[in-house]
């Protein structure tokens, strides 16, 4: 099978280059219109960040400046001294005052530069905090529905895995930029008062420069921005082949060859890309360090035709010439600056749209008051899609739910009962219809407090890498007695008693004296966690699925005892559990079809008591 096709969905070649054209369009000037916003972008953040840092760096970094002009000009004093006539020691004598001047002026740059260097490596860790607080944030607080949506994760994507991690270049590029900036005004500044001439001699050496920074920078993040999908999958296949969970049913089903394969191919096609990518990138480097060269010459050549002149003295053009280069250097910072801001300030750029975008699917704000509980809870005329979906998930569903009932809701796979329990519960919001706990609509109400009132035992439940008592607390300080008595309703008691540790044990392998549960050890974690929030609507999703039969049966009596005053929402498909159910919704492709006791559902003889009727016949 070695030879067969690798199907790689989103990953094949065609898709690859899906946003190739993004940058095709970009030259200078666009950079240069872009630069003022990516500036005020950046200072605006690292000002977030720690305003006194960025003031010092600011004002530290101009004092730079000012005393490289200071140097030059004093420059001119010490040639004028030694190409005067005379002696050589009155000469020498006679510049001592402006190389003092200079010496001075050149202590002086170190020492702001130093501070400058130490401001600015203490504020790249603040941002870098800030942006990362920033980006969490968003994605902590986002609607659930966002995490369903296929575009919403490829916009993750690229704000994690460059956005995030370049916000403090993009900090570090804007203050080079503005470093080079004052240099080259210095520089300038200076020319200017040596000879107005002069002035213009430095555009002829760095325009070359500058347009092969502009395009290796389009180039590289017009290939890694269609190189997003494939560094994806790369990344998939790489957890599946390094991680603990998947690596039994690696094994079992002896996937290594496999996967390896799916790797690789994903792994070449992003080595031609880059390999490509640098390909083109050399080109361009060497023909703008060509005409770079040519400018450079055209610059001596100018300055050699202006002494030939005596359009300027020897003295004014020895200071020309290391005015020239240390503009030539500034210059060079500065494209190298700019082409690392704006190359950056692309993938910053993604990671402020996806923070735009992540704002606008943030709930509402609500103000009705949160009810502390419910009499009754009813959704009326549902109906919910999924992002991409074509098929809706819920067509038109009312249910009803009073205060200190047990319901369940059966059906088979994909029929919608976890996304209207979703719904009930304040985790989606519907489409259409509505749901009210009593009079109160859950459109108009805080989702975050609504959730404080509900609790959840989910099938797939989250193996948290904390401790045993963070799996059950979630990190909510109810006390001692409130966690060991959910722990032993959902008999987890026992769980923690064969631990080394007991509620302080790490339940994650990874870590040193961490310890790892079964999937029924797990489970009763879980159970134990939505007991623990004692909350006034419970929703169990498959909570014993994980459990043998005889975990089952205990775990049930124990739900159905705990629900005393509570209300409790049963999803599950060993319909034996939920018989005693106060009232039994059947959802069928995303409506209800049936609804009734269990003795009232048998006797309508439909989907139900067809499926109860298949269960109970394996077990005779």
């Amino acid at each position: 099978m070695a030879d067969e096709p690798l199907e790689l969905g989103e990953i094949s070649l065609s898709d690859w280059h899906a946003h190739a054209d993004t940058m095709a369009e970009v030259g200078f000037l666009t950079i240069a219109r872009r630069l003022p916003s990516l500036v005020r972008q950046a200072m605006g953040m690292a000002w977030r960040a720690s305003p006194r840092d960025t003031v010092a760096t600011i004002v530290l970094n101009l004092l730079g400046g000012l005393f490289t002009a200071f140097g030059l000009l004093a420059t001119t004093g010490v040639l004028n001294a030694l190409f005067s006539e005379g002696p050589t020691p009155d000469r020498v004598i006679a510049a001592l005052p402006s190389l003092a001047l200079v010496a001075t002026a050149a202590a002086l740059r170190t020492v702001v530069q130093a501070g400058a260097g130490w401001a600015q490596s203490r504020l790249n860790p603040q941002v870098s905090r800030r942006t990362e607080e920033r980006l969490y944030g968003l994605t902590s607080r986002v609607e659930l529905a966002a995490f369903d949506d296929p575009d919403f994760h490829d916009a993750l994507e690229r704000a994690r895995s460059r956005g995030v991690a370049i916000a403090d270049s993009v900090v570090t590029s804007t203050i080079n930029v503005v470093t080079a900036a004052v240099g080259i005004a210095a520089v300038a500044g200076v020319l200017g008062v040596l000879h107005p001439v002069l002035l213009p001699l430095l555009l002829l050496a760095v325009l070359p420069d500058a347009w092969a920074a502009v395009r290796t920078a389009r180039m590289r993040y017009t290939a890694r921005f269609a190189l997003i999908p494939v560094i994806r999958r790369k990344w998939i296949i790489a957890e599946l082949l390094a991680e603990r969970a998947p690596a039994a049913e690696v094994r079992s089903f002896t996937m290594r060859g496999f996967l390896l394969r799916m790797y690789d191919a994903a792994a070449k096609a992003e080595q031609d890309t880059m390999l490509g990518l640098a390909r083109r990138e050399t080109v361009a480097r060497l023909v703008g360090e060509a005409l770079g060269g040519i400018g450079s010459a055209l610059v001596y050549v100018a300055l050699g035709v202006l002494l030939a002149l005596a359009a300027i003295p020897l003295a004014v053009a020895g200071t020309a010439v290391l005015a020239i280069r240390s503009g030539q250097t500034s210059l060079a910072n500065l494209m190298y600056a700019t082409n690392r801001l704006y190359e950056d300030g692309l993938y910053f750029t993604d990671f402020l749209e996806f923070c735009a975008h992540a704002e606008r699917r943030l709930p509402d704000q609500r103000r009705a008051a949160t009810p502390d509980g419910f009499e009754r809870i009813s959704a009326k005329d549902v109906t919910f899609t999924y992002p991409g979906s074509d098929a809706p998930a819920l067509r038109g569903v009312s249910v009803e739910i009073k205060h200190g009932e047990v319901i369940a809701f059966v059906g088979e796979n994909g029929s919608g009962k976890t996304t209207l329990a979703k719904i009930l519960s304040g985790l989606y919001e519907p489409d259409t219809g509505s749901v009210l706990w009593d009079d109160t609509d859950l459109r108009e109400v805080d989702p975050e407090e609504l959730r404080g009132r509900t609790a959840v035992i989910a099938q797939d439940h989250t193996r948290w890498p904390l401790t045993a008592r963070y799996n059950i607390t979630m990190g909510t300080g109810k006390g001692e007695e409130s966690l060991q008595a959910a722990a032993a309703v959902a008999g987890a008691d026992e769980v923690i008693a064969g631990l080394p540790h007991g509620y302080r044990t790490l339940l994650d392998r990874r870590f040193k004296d961490g310890h790892e549960l079964s999937g029924g050890q797990w489970q009763r974690i879980a159970v134990a966690r939505g007991f623990h929030r004692d909350a006034c609507l419970l929703i169990c999703d498959e909570p014993t699925a994980a459990l043998d039969a005889r975990a089952e049966h205990a775990l049930f009596e124990r739900i159905r005892s705990h629900s005393d005053g509570r209300t409790v929402l049963l999803i599950t498909h060993r319909l034996a559990s939920v018989r005693y159910a106060d009232r039994i919704y059947v959802l069928d492709h995303g409506k209800v079809t049936e609804q009734g006791d269990h003795e009232t559902l048998m006797t309508l003889n439909g989907l139900y008591a067809e499926l109860y009727t298949l269960q109970a016949s394996a077990y005779r």
